[in-house]
């Protein structure tokens, strides 16, 4: 049961009272809430029976019965892939940056100045990026993999001097990652070639776009695909898991524009490089991480 005090709150803040609703079901012409949801919810859909949901618990009642609930939970392994792997964050990440109230909480809330600690973070997460990707320059964006790698597609075409359309797309990309690219290639006309990079670039084309790794995991060196995706005039993007670049040879010495996803921050970086800083410039406000050589 709940305390005196806790029901008073729960008056205060949780909807009107009972007088008040019946001022108000009165006005609409109702006499009670069962007859205000006859009248407004069609009857194949509106449940007959009452909920059992059980008696309202306090904050304490119910994070215990949560927790109770939580250890029926069964943890077995994840072989789904598709970018969607397990990952491990150091407890001194943990506490001195995700959970440090000082990158946050140094001025008082109203101050402009509570940004600064955010501001830092995001310059060493940049700086990690950089290092990771071996790109020149990063930005700290939020977007999603398949987003992200939208966006490189878009950046190429707007600095592409030539008249194809086409975009290769690898087959070992993220089914999400693909979809994405579709949906978001429709409006700019793009015509998007989903296929084998061994065959399946023949032509001339705006950007071919690698997985690395690929979507079920494995590791091929991309060196031959972006040296043809170059020789038919187009930009090179690699989808990355950037943890994975801690031990793979980074796209920056590889040559190629990189979209890639930091799965242990769950945040999306761009990386770009000297050239083409003007064009960072506007992806600085929507987002993502490439890097664009000739």
């Amino acid at each position: 049961m709940l305390q005196s005090a806790q029901k008073d709150f729960i008056k205060r803040h949780i909807g009107p009272s009972e007088t008040e609703q019946g001022n108000m079901l009165k006005e609409l012409g109702f006499k009670n809430l069962d007859d205000l949801m006859s009248k407004t919810v069609p009857e194949k859909i509106l449940l007959k029976e009452d909920l059992s949901i059980g008696d309202p618990n306090s904050e304490y009642k119910a994070l215990r019965k949560l927790k109770d609930i939580s250890k029926k939970n069964k943890v077995y392994s994840s072989f789904i892939g598709m970018g969607y792997y397990g990952t491990y964050t150091p407890y001194v990440i943990l506490r001195n940056i995700l959970e440090n109230p000082g990158w946050y909480t140094s001025y008082t809330p109203y101050q402009p100045e509570v940004a600064q600690g955010r501001l830092e973070m995001l310059m060493n997460f940049q700086q990690m990026i950089i290092d990771f990707t071996g790109m020149d320059i990063a930005n700290a964006s939020l977007l999603d993999e398949g987003t992200a790698a939208a966006e490189a597609i878009a950046l190429s075409y707007r600095i592409s001097k030539k008249d194809t359309k086409k975009v290769f797309v690898s087959k070992d990309c993220h089914p999400q990652t693909i979809d994405v690219i579709k949906t978001r290639a429709e409006p700019l006309g793009l015509d998007i070639i989903v296929g084998d990079e061994k065959k399946d670039i023949d032509s001339d084309i705006i950007c071919g776009i690698i997985q690395y790794p690929g979507t079920l995991g494995d590791i091929k060196d991309p060196s031959e695909a972006i040296s043809k995706i170059h020789k038919n005039n187009g930009k090179v993007v690699l989808v990355c898991d950037l943890l994975a670049l801690a031990k793979l040879k980074t796209p920056g010495e590889l040559g190629a524009v990189t979209a890639g996803l930091m799965l242990l921050f769950l945040q999306q970086k761009m990386s770009i490089k000297d050239q083409y800083q003007e064009e960072l410039l506007v992806f600085q406000l929507t987002g993502m991480a490439i890097k664009l050589l000739d």
